[in-house]
C-alpha cells in the first residue's frame, strides 16, 4: 500500500463539480484516494453527503452552480478550507433531448449556462489560484461533443464548445503553466438521463442501442471515466495540454 506522501496528488486540492453522483462521484472519490483533498460539488445535499461519507478526504458544497456568485463561492471554500487549489473537475452539466422542431428557446439559453457559462466562471474564478499551484483544468465534453447527434443537436453543440474552450484555454495559459484537458464519455451508466426526463424503460432501451452500436460492445461505468480524468490531471502528466481525449470503445469511430 502506498504511503500517503508516496500517492500521486498527496497535497492536492481538487473541487468536482457534479459530485453527487454518476462521473462526478466517482472522480471525487478516486482522487481522494489518490491523495487529494476534494471539495464535491452539486445541488442535491443528500447525494452530496453520501458522496462525502466514502472518504475522509472528501468535503461537499451544496450549492445551484447556475445562481450569481456561485461559481467564486465554490473556488473561496476550497480554498479557505485548505489554502490553494490545484485542480478543476468541470464535471457538472445537463442535457436535453430536443429536436430542432420543438426548440425552446430558454431550454436552449439554460443549456449553455450550465454547460459553457458555468465551467467558464468557475474556470476564471480558479485561475488566480491554478497560477500559483501551477494547476490543472479538465473539462468533461462527450462523444457527441465532436459526434452529430440527431434530436440533440443543441446539447452537441455545448459540448462542442467545451471542447474548443479547452484547446483554446490550454493555449492561452501554457505559458503560465496550467495545463488544461478535456474527457469525453461515450455512452456511461449515470442517472443523467433520468434527470433529463426520459423513463426507465427509454434509458434501457438507448443502452441497448448504443451498445449494439459501440465497437467493444460495452457500455462504461463511471469508473472508467474518473480513471482518464485521473490520467489527464495528475502531475506525471505535465507534458500534456489541449487534448480531447475520447472514452467510448470505438464509438466515434464509426
Amino acid at each position: 500500500m502506498s504511503s500517503p506522501s508516496n500517492l500521486p496528488f498527496s497535497g492536492h486540492v481538487a473541487i468536482v463539480t457534479g459530485a453527487g453522483s454518476g462521473i462526478g462521484r466517482a472522480t471525487a472519490l478516486a482522487l481522494a484516494q489518490a491523495g487529494a483533498n476534494v471539495l464535491g460539488v452539486g445541488r442535491r445535499k443528500d447525494a452530496l453527503d453520501e458522496t462525502a461519507r466514502a472518504h475522509a478526504n472528501i468535503e461537499v458544497l451544496s450549492v445551484n452552480l447556475v445562481d450569481d456568485g456561485a461559481p467564486a463561492q465554490v473556488v473561496a471554500t476550497a480554498v479557505e478550507r485548505w489554502g490553494r487549489l490545484d485542480l478543476l473537475v468541470n464535471n457538472a452539466g445537463g442535457t436535453a433531448v430536443m429536436p430542432l422542431a420543438e426548440a425552446d428557446k430558454q431550454v436552449i439559453a439554460d443549456l449553455f449556462h450550465l454547460n459553457v457559462v458555468v465551467p467558464s466562471m468557475l474556470a476564471h474564478e480558479a485561475l488566480p489560484h491554478l497560477r500559483t499551484s501551477s494547476g490543472s483544468i479538465v473539462n468533461v465534453s462527450s462523444t457527441y461533443g465532436h459526434r452529430p447527434m440527431a434530436g440533440g443537436s443543441h446539447y452537441s453543440a455545448t459540448k462542442a464548445a467545451i471542447e474548443q474552450m479547452t484547446r483554446s484555454w490550454a493555449l492561452e495559459l501554457a505559458a503560465e503553466g496550467i495545463r488544461v484537458n478535456c474527457v469525453a464519455p461515450g455512452p456511461t451508466r449515470t442517472d443523467v438521463m433520468l434527470a433529463a426526463g426520459l423513463t426507465p424503460e427509454a434509458v434501457n432501451d438507448m443502452y441497448a442501442y448504443e451498445q449494439a452500436r459501440i465497437p467493444t460492445h460495452r457500455i462504461a461505468d463511471v469508473d472508467d471515466i474518473a480513471h482518464w480524468i485521473l490520467r489527464m490531471a495528475e502531475p506525471a502528466g505535465r507534458q500534456a495540454t489541449g487534448q480531447v481525449i475520447t472514452v467510448d470503445g470505438g464509438l466515434e469511430l464509426i
